[in-house]
Order: structure tokens, then C-alpha cells, then sequence
């Protein structure tokens, strides 16, 4: 099993660097993962063309069954969400889940993406939500091998 994971941006601060590694690490026991971090655009000015080049740089990126973290997308419950990756498995040698920038994403990463998911209708920083979805990724992988992590 692959796990891709595209985020637009880098993990600037060390706590959710050293979070994030850790959640690798761990989920290093149940699939391949790897982390594509596409450079944010800072044109402030100029959001589509921000979307534009970003959405170009994820397309390039996508592998699998895609999965946009998305505001407007489905909310499930860690055990939902570990059976729906479990099914996805079943036809999927690979499931790229993408994490946009601060403008989204634009309609053509939208448009390749297969299913979309929300955590929430809040807004999380980005660095933030990028850990939060490693750990419901690891926390579905504990769910389906049956492993006490999950409570």
C-alpha cells in the first residue's frame, strides 16, 4: 500500500515538523508513504494565477485514488474513514490525499480528485492539518489491524 500525501507549503515550525516525522515514522509499519511538499505561491496580489501555478505543480503529483482535503467534502468518523481507505485499497495500489494552499486549490486539481473529505467546516493552519491527517491515517491503519491505539 502507497500513501502519497501533496501539500502546498513546507512545515515551517519544529513542534509540527517533529509531529509529523514521528506519524511517518509510525505509519512506516503499515504502508509506503511519501510526502510532496509543492512550493506556495506568494502572489498576493494575483490569487488565481496563485492557483493556477500551485494546481499545476499538484497535478503533476497525483497518483492513485485522489483524495482533496476539502472544506466542502464529506466529515467521517475515524472508523468510517478507515473503512472507506480500506475499500479505496481494494482497487488502489495508491491513494494521494492533497492538501491545498491558502487560496484551495483550483477547479482542475478539483476536478482529478476522486473523493473529497473535511475534518471540520473550521479552518485549520495548514502545518496543523497536515499532522492531523497523518494521525487519522495512522489511526485508520491501527483501526483495521485491530491495534489498541484506537479507543
Amino acid at each position: 500500500m502507497n500513501i502519497n500525501l501533496v501539500c502546498v507549503g513546507n512545515l515551517k515550525e519544529k513542534f509540527t515538523r517533529d509531529c509529523a516525522a514521528e506519524y511517518i515514522k509510525r505509519l512506516g509499519a503499515f504502508c509506503k508513504l511519501n510526502v510532496v511538499e509543492i512550493k506556495e505561491q506568494n502572489v498576493l496580489e494575483n490569487p488565481a494565477l496563485v492557483l493556477q501555478k500551485e494546481g499545476e505543480d499538484i497535478i503533476k503529483n497525483l497518483k492513485g485514488f485522489v483524495i482533496l482535503c476539502d472544506i466542502s467534502g464529506e466529515e467521517y468518523s475515524s472508523e468510517i474513514f478507515a473503512e472507506k481507505l480500506e475499500k479505496i485499497f481494494m482497487e488502489n495500489s495508491t491513494i494521494t490525499f492533497v492538501i491545498g494552499g491558502s487560496y484551495g486549490v483550483s477547479e482542475s486539481v478539483r476536478s482529478h480528485a476522486n473523493a473529497r473529505v473535511s475534518f471540520s467546516h473550521m479552518t485549520f493552519p495548514h502545518n496543523l492539518f497536515r499532522v492531523m491527517l497523518l494521525e487519522q491515517i495512522y489511526r485508520a491503519f491501527t483501526i483495521l489491524a485491530g491495534k489498541a491505539y484506537h479507543k
